[in-house]
């Protein structure tokens, strides 16, 4: 095989790889996508490749690679084979997992397909909210048990159902953040913001509300995190801020576990006095032990708020948009640099 090959208008077309978790691309990449993506590039293998397995010949003529959940990591030793790599287009959330300092040192571009994974984490979000706000959950569970006998019992997170006037505290004006924050303006919520990003002429355009973080718990029905997975955040929501929480306030995290000790979540909703939605745990998932399965006050998901099934093809569409744009020379949308690791997820 060629290491290029003429595009349809008779530009060579660099040499690319799939590299990811079989099957991953046959969710990422609709039968559309893979047609613009051979338009602009020529594929080393249909499928998916295991970089580090290739003949070095082959592995050093690459010079784009579409990476997912499962790719390579783009280290010294890896990048020393790989001499003509120029760009990573990370069909992902996280790169983190992903690439190393030699990445950038080496100069090779890097893109992440986050805005298009915080999609459907914004909705799952918002759906949360909505439904913690009528009790959706204790309700079904009573309703079940009763064989239909039971009226509509349950208590918001204010102490009434419904959403309006609730309050709602987001800790992180990420990506993920501001989706919600669009969703939310479509109800009678007020909603602030932590983050130490977040200046006050940013939160007024947003329509919100910057607080510090001890003000914030104390002051939320339902406290949701967006915060980034990082030493400092590690155990952000600590024993001391679950007890600002008002009773019967609820936590929403769909962002990292480590941002939550666990352990003070625990003992705060056995006691009853607090709720929590937990779709990302620590540890993940939580031991079979774990109390938090069988209180009615806590809603486990197994972290599913990110894209699943038909989801992950907008990770698609970005990852082979950011593509064609590197490859015509065009200013990237979504690149990630050496610099940013200190603050994304």
């Amino acid at each position: 095989m060629s290491q290029e090959q003429p595009g349809p208008m008779g530009v060579e077309r660099p040499l690319a790889a799939l590299a990811m978790m079989p099957g991953v691309d046959q969710q990422l990449l609709t039968e559309n996508a893979r047609r613009d993506l051979a338009e602009v590039v020529e594929l080393v293998d249909e499928s998916v490749v295991d970089l580090a397995t290739l003949p070095d010949e082959q592995l050093g003529s690459i010079e784009i690679v579409l990476g997912s959940w499962g790719c390579n990591v783009l280290d010294d030793a890896l990048l020393t084979r790989m001499p003509k790599l120029r760009f990573l287009a990370y069909a992902a959330g996280s790169v983190k997992r992903t690439v190393t300092p030699a990445t950038w040192d080496r100069g090779v571009v890097v893109s992440s397909a986050a805005a298009a994974n915080a999609v459907p984490v914004a909705e799952f979000a918002f759906a949360a909210v909505v439904m913690l706000a009528k009790d959706v959950f204790r309700t079904r569970d009573a309703l079940r048990e009763t064989r239909g006998r039971a009226a509509t019992t349950g208590v918001g997170p204010r102490g009434e159902l419904g959403t309006r006037g609730m309050r709602v505290g987001l800790v992180g004006a990420s990506t993920i953040g501001r989706l919600l924050i669009e969703r939310l303006a479509t109800l009678d919520v007020t909603v602030a913001v932590a983050d130490p990003y977040l200046d006050e002429d940013d939160a007024r355009e947003l329509g919100v509300t910057r607080m510090q973080l001890d003000e914030l718990f104390a002051w939320s029905d339902i406290v949701s995190l967006h915060a980034p997975e990082l030493p400092s955040t590690r155990h952000l929501v600590d024993a001391d801020r679950l007890a600002e929480m008002h009773d019967g306030a609820w936590l929403l995290n769909t962002a990292r576990g480590s941002l939550v000790d666990t352990d003070a979540l625990t003992r705060e909703c056995v006691a009853g006095r607090l709720n929590a939605f937990i779709d990302t745990s620590d540890p993940e998932p939580l031991p079979e032990e774990s109390p938090l399965y069988d209180l009615s006050n806590v809603i486990l998901t197994p972290h599913i708020a990110g894209s699943l099934g038909s989801e992950l093809s907008r990770m698609g569409d970005l990852a082979v948009s950011e593509i064609a744009r590197f490859v015509a020379g065009r200013a990237l949308q979504h690149e990630v640099r050496a610099d940013d690791l200190d603050r994304i997820a």
